[in-house]
């Protein structure tokens, strides 16, 4: 584990170390993960000057005719990856994108939680999440074929996976990157390993880092592992919660002890702020197709806009673990999944949750009763909303987002729309295998 600062460390390191190659790590606007590498001849010419590519080929960066970009490698990053051979170790770090001229890349999802996070830290803020991600391991990619039967918090013999999440957990350790919690989860085959909390850029970092490190020790022991959100029919799919607070010299703005929730007014406004852009979001958060297949009631995934404290159908909670203690009190958005881009993720639930605060929302009376349980009307009395139910509703309720946009910037915006209204389009005239099963015999 390294805690570098400078260019200057990052090469002794590589010297000491006999580093054989340092990869260069980001990711385009869908979140998808690139890398190239080079040697440790070239290190320090990249780490000074940055290294050119080619940005056309990128999904959502520039146009062909625009297309020289340069990464910048972030020497706080830097660290050995531990799933590659010891004897000649492999480093890497993580890049932000650059114009030729040395400007941000407006493109960069990188870029753009840095911009968001300006906003907080001018004011005084620190914006610290904590996610939970699940995913699944299956015995390859071609079909999921679960790899044991087990379900929540089930054990040794049941949970076939202990020990491919214990490495996953050495090797993140090993990259400086904590872990609270390891269980099986409620699907068969479906696991999680909780981040310790951390601030919002650090953590999208770790995000991408930690998805690499499942998949690859998977893949080094010959199973494959997936943070498809709804990969089985039936089955729970894989969420991503993000707890969340807002911190202000060292205390936790989020905190009133004198408040029945223990919650602060802006604690309130904030969740009020995410939930009343909740729909607008929600695009962002859940970026595919099958998403939304996730997103339907009786799955413990939220569907509904309401807040709760206990009740896990509410799309916003307060975790009761240890009430009344300040820096434990934050809250968690449960409508997310894993497969979201993490800089964009976390930019938008930053910026909702912004409005609310800036503009005084208000937060309605938590929900304790069991949302999927209540008809269309209680709901309705009750002021409580549905997040988008497709992908396609999802963008016609972004598309005409000014919060979005801002945080976004027109770029990034725009490029998304674009990718998931051509995604949409090929789901719309794809024939899948259930129409052939279905109609084929009866039509």
């Amino acid at each position: 584990m390294y805690d570098l600062k400078t260019s200057r460390d990052v090469l002794k390191v590589v010297k000491e170390r006999n580093v054989s190659f340092v990869q260069f790590w980001f990711t385009d606007v869908l979140g998808v993960q690139k890398i190239f590498s080079i040697t440790p001849d070239e290190l320090e010419t990249g780490l000074e000057e940055g290294m050119g590519f080619d940005g056309s080929s990128i999904a959502g960066f520039c146009r062909i005719e625009e297309s020289d970009m340069i990464a910048m490698p972030d020497p706080a990053t830097f660290q050995i990856i531990p799933w590659r051979p010891t004897d000649r170790p492999v480093a890497r770090m993580i890049c932000d994108i650059q114009t030729p001229d040395g400007k941000p890349y407006e493109g960069d999802p990188r870029y753009v939680l840095k911009k968001t996070l300006k906003k907080v830290t001018e004011q005084g803020y620190t914006f610290f999440v904590g996610p939970e991600l699940e995913f699944f391991y299956f015995a390859s990619d071609k079909a999921p074929e679960f790899l044991d039967m087990g379900g929540y918090f089930d054990g040794l013999p049941v949970d076939r996976a202990t020990d491919l999440r214990r490495q996953t957990i050495f090797a993140l350790q090993e990259m400086g990157i904590m872990v609270e919690y390891s269980h099986h989860e409620v699907a068969p085959s479906q696991h999680e390993i909780d981040l310790r909390y951390d601030e919002a850029l650090k953590m999208a970092d770790k995000v991408m880092t930690y998805r690499a490190a499942v998949k690859e020790i998977a893949r080094l022991n010959g199973v494959y592992a997936t943070f498809m959100p709804k990969p089985v029919f039936g089955q729970n799919g894989s969420g991503m919660h993000v707890h969340q607070s807002l911190f202000k010299g060292g205390k936790n703005t989020f905190f009133d002890a004198k408040d029945k929730y223990h919650l602060s007014k802006t604690a309130k406004q904030y969740m009020a702020g995410i939930m009343t852009h909740a729909p607008e979001i929600t695009a962002i958060c859940n970026q595919w197709v099958n998403s939304y297949k996730r997103l339907v009631p009786g799955y413990e995934a939220p569907v509904y806009v309401a807040w709760a404290r206990r009740n896990r159908s509410a799309m916003v909670r307060v975790p009761m673990y240890k009430p009344g203690k300040e820096k434990a009190t934050r809250m968690e958005y449960r409508s997310p999944d894993p497969a979201c881009n993490p800089y964009l993720a976390f930019a938008v639930m930053l910026a909702a949750g912004l409005k609310g605060i800036e503009k005084g929302y208000k937060l309605p009376e938590p929900v304790e009763t069991d949302i999927y349980e209540m008809d269309e009307k209680a709901r309705a009395d009750a002021g409580i909303t549905s997040l988008p139910g497709s992908l396609y509703e999802a963008l016609q309720i972004v598309q005409e987002s000014a919060l979005v946009r801002e945080t976004l910037g027109d770029h990034i915006f725009e490029k998304f729309i674009e990718n998931k209204k051509v995604e949409w389009d090929r789901f719309r005239t794809h024939v899948s295998q259930y129409e052939i099963d279905r109609y084929l015999p009866m039509l």
